[in-house]
């Protein structure tokens, strides 16, 4: 039996992307969609303004908006949240005290020690204090990390299963516009130009990270301060995919031979388990110079790969330094799809309550 879902913020950018993977999906039954209160009662083909390619699917369009209120979803088996910030900082909380599960790509409470923040390949392990969080909250609520924080996290381990983790790492991303939302950034002030600071983004691909690679202890997760990640965040001129420049500091020398071979044979639990949204390579490496290209790789794994290239070692005084450069899909991997992940894990480590 199919499990009953549902999307807050659908008419957004990512609110589409989860529309176009849940209206296929074979574990998920997606029965009600909501937006701002002003168009509750509306059909969802009637007022989206669908911009990610292709058409609604027919079988969406037809479904009338509800209102973003806990009643309204009581007896939906999860809740995807793409709300913006400041609504999602007051909606999901009270959809989480409503007994309600929620998962969620927007950015309030990802730091809250008693919320999993999961990148499925990585710590899927953290999901387990869902079952405390319910019996405390009435709910549970499971974030994804940011989209640049997604892909430098996931690019990294295979160095940190192979090597542990460096002294500190560089990082440099070059975001796309869709991570600044449809009409985030006007096109006179992006266009022939790169924005060398996006706010909050730096701070985040420090401290997310570092929650990702903690551990679970009292029924909270404990991050991993030993993590340093020293980034600067800049908006480039692209439509989708996120690329990052990444430099792993090591205090000993390196065998770009076995860097190598960990990145090419890096598989993980949803991989093993075959879940419906899991790429088969979470991670593909790219061995041509001029690999990864955002217009080239975003799309392989339908979105959910990272694409890896440009591998290489340098030597510094007292050790090495990993060289690579990540790209993934900010709106797939980086947001919904990451999410649907997250859900369909839950499910499988047998932690749903149904």
């Amino acid at each position: 039996m199919k499990y009953d879902v549902a999307v807050l913020g659908a008419t957004g950018m990512v609110g589409q992307r989860y529309v176009k993977i849940l209206s296929k999906h074979p574990w998920f039954n997606l029965v009600a969609l909501s937006a701002s209160p002003q168009k509750a009662g509306a059909r969802y083909g009637d007022v989206v303004s669908w911009v990610i390619g292709g058409t609604v699917p027919e079988e969406v369009a037809e479904i009338r908006l509800s209102k973003p209120e806990p009643s309204e979803f009581k007896d939906i088996d999860i809740v995807f949240s793409a709300l913006p910030t400041d609504i999602s900082r007051e909606i999901e909380p009270k959809f989480v005290s409503a007994g309600l599960t929620v998962f969620s790509d927007s950015s309030p409470m990802r730091l809250d020690p008693r919320v999993p923040l999961v990148i499925p390949e990585i710590n899927a392990d953290h999901l387990s204090i869902t079952a405390f969080q319910r019996s405390v909250l009435g709910g549970v609520l499971v974030k994804t990390p940011n989209c640049t924080s997604n892909v430098l996290s996931l690019a990294i381990k295979p160095l940190i299963d192979l090597l542990g983790i460096p002294e500190h790492i560089d990082a440099v991303s070059l975001q796309a516009i869709s991570g600044a939302g449809y009409s985030g950034l006007p096109s006179m002030a992006i266009q022939d130009n790169v924005i060398p600071y996006i706010k909050n983004e730096e701070e985040k691909m420090l401290e997310e990270p570092r929650k990702i690679y903690g551990r679970v202890s009292n029924m909270t997760i404990e991050p991993n301060e030993s993590l340093y990640i020293d980034a600067t965040t800049t908006r480039v001129p692209v439509l989708d995919g996120h690329t990052v420049v990444i430099h792993a500091h090591y205090s000993w020398s390196v065998d770009i031979n076995e860097v190598l071979k960990a990145y090419e044979n890096f598989r993980s639990y949803p991989q093993e388990l075959r879940l419906p949204t899991a790429p088969e390579k979470p991670l593909i490496l790219h061995r041509a110079v001029d690999r990864p290209q955002p217009r080239l790789d975003r799309d392989l794994g339908n979105g959910m790969s990272v694409s890896i290239g440009r591998i290489r070692i340098a030597a510094k005084r007292g050790g090495s330094v990993v060289k690579l450069v990540a790209l993934g899909h900010n709106t797939i991997r980086g947001a919904a799809g990451n999410t649907v992940l997250n859900a369909e894990t839950y499910i499988s480590l047998g932690l749903s309550k149904r």
